[in-house]
């Protein structure tokens, strides 16, 4: 059983292919590739996020408080076997600051842990704490799966500091339904297919080879969560349908002035 933790910043940027050809142009001047993505290869990971039957967590992260949690599944595979390795993430945010503390199992050991809190054995002193830290969290909040997010990424370090990580994600896929790692990748695209969605990891300041590099470019931060977008764009699609009277597969807008009702539901 493995265990990661680190505390860093994270900054995001959107990026359209010529700012992303042109960033690529000087990356492999002061970066390498993840051990992953050697030869420009690239890497899948596919998330389901857990959350309270009201939306609690990411509703109150939308709402940008200084201190904001949230909980989910990871696999780098798709679909995912019982016995392949998953993790499960507790992801921090306080003032600015990430957080992430994960423990790995195997998906049907993952699967008896959320569903009856008994978790896997083990005896180093790290993992245990890091299951103490989520048993608090899964008493607090009620959860279950309520969001499916993959994508396919890039990643790079530093050549002179290896905690300075930069990723490139594309294809982000959401799905609210079909809420299991054993399922295919599939369901809306979050960005377009011309975007990139990058990431500047960093526990310190940004370098200034990117820095200049970004503002030549007119790369701009942007405020950009993966499960933040794909539930605005849940509510948005739950507010359209309440706009619309369906009558036998047809749609009347409500300023007809026409009130009916039908046994059929919307497609």
């Amino acid at each position: 059983m493995a265990i990661n933790t680190f505390a860093r910043k994270e900054i995001k940027f959107l990026l359209d292919m010529h700012q992303y050809h042109e960033l690529m142009n000087v990356i492999n001047e002061y970066m390498i590739p993840d051990k992953y993505c050697v030869g420009g290869k690239e890497y899948g990971i596919f998330n389901i996020y857990y959350d309270t039957d009201d939306d609690f967590l990411i509703r109150e992260s939308l709402s940008k408080p200084y201190y904001k949690e949230k909980i989910r599944l990871r696999s780098y595979y798709s679909p995912a076997s019982d016995d392949d390795m998953v993790f499960l993430e507790i992801k921090k945010k306080i003032g600015g600051i990430v957080t992430k503390r994960r423990v790995s199992m195997t998906l049907a050991e993952s699967s008896e842990y959320l569903a009856t809190g008994r978790k896997p054995q083990s005896d180093k002193y790290i993992t245990n704490q890091v299951f103490r830290e989520l048993d608090v969290f899964l008493d607090h909040y009620k959860v279950s799966p309520k969001q499916y997010i993959s994508y396919r990424r890039e990643a790079f370090f530093g050549k002179d500091n290896k905690d300075f990580r930069l990723t490139f994600d594309r294809k982000l896929t959401e799905r609210r339904y079909d809420l299991g790692l054993e399922y295919e990748s599939y369901g809306n695209f979050i960005i377009e297919a011309d975007q990139r969605l990058m990431e500047v990891k960093i526990s310190d300041a940004v370098p200034d080879w990117l820095v200049n590099k970004l503002s030549e470019l007119k790369i701009y931060k942007t405020s950009f969560s993966k499960y933040g977008r794909a539930y605005q764009n849940f509510i948005r699609e739950q507010l359209e349908d309440k706009k619309k009277i369906y009558i036998s597969g047809i749609s009347l807008p409500k300023s007809t002035g026409i009130i009916l009702t039908s046994n059929k539901s919307a497609l």
